[in-house]
């Protein structure tokens, strides 16, 4: 997993909960805490902060994975190099197509080793799609706040539903339909 995302989750654990709690994270996962967001990292070891952080806060682990989706969609948007198709976006649902479409494989010609979650799109409308979310990672509720950070940047309201496909959710449906 890319170091950027070890980087903004450390960055929110701090900023919402406080260098303290942050520190004590880090101490009881035996973690260093050293990430570059250009680094590869084991997914692994963001997993164990988050059920960490989940124990000592009391909020679940796929809220927090929510949450976390959520609060760095802008910051991962901001990072992306500025080509005419990403400009081009005027709403979500086009967004979402091109991080398949576009970003996923630009990461992968970027760096080699990267494994992006794969989307299978099912189906679209202009007020409705379906897609499959696939990512060994079972970090669907961090694609689900993502999802709800790109509504908000497209000033847009979703309406999102989750079903499992697979009991360890490697294997996540999305329904998404736009509120008018």
């Amino acid at each position: 997993m890319k170091g950027i995302i070890f980087t903004e989750f450390l960055d929110l654990v701090e900023q919402k909960f406080g260098l303290e709690l942050l520190d004590e994270l880090l101490l009881e996962a035996n973690d260093e805490g050293i990430y570059t967001s250009i680094g590869s990292y084991d997914h692994r070891n963001l997993v164990k902060l988050i059920v960490l952080l989940s124990q000592k806060t009391g909020i679940s682990a796929e809220d927090l994975q929510q949450v976390f989706g959520q609060s760095v969609f802008l910051n991962l948007y901001a990072s992306l190099p500025n080509k005419a198709s990403l400009g081009e976006c005027k709403n979500s649902f086009q967004f979402v197509r091109l991080v398949e479409d576009y970003i996923h494989i630009e990461v992968k010609k970027l760096y080699a080793e990267a494994n992006p979650p794969k989307f299978e799109f099912i189906s679209e409308t202009e007020t409705k799609m379906v897609f499959d979310y696939k990512s060994a990672r079972c970090m669907s509720h961090v694609c689900l706040g993502l999802v709800k950070g790109c509504a908000e940047h497209f000033n847009e309201i979703l309406e999102i539903t989750m079903t499992s496909e697979t009991a360890d959710n490697s294997h996540v449906r999305f329904y998404l339909s736009l509120v008018e």
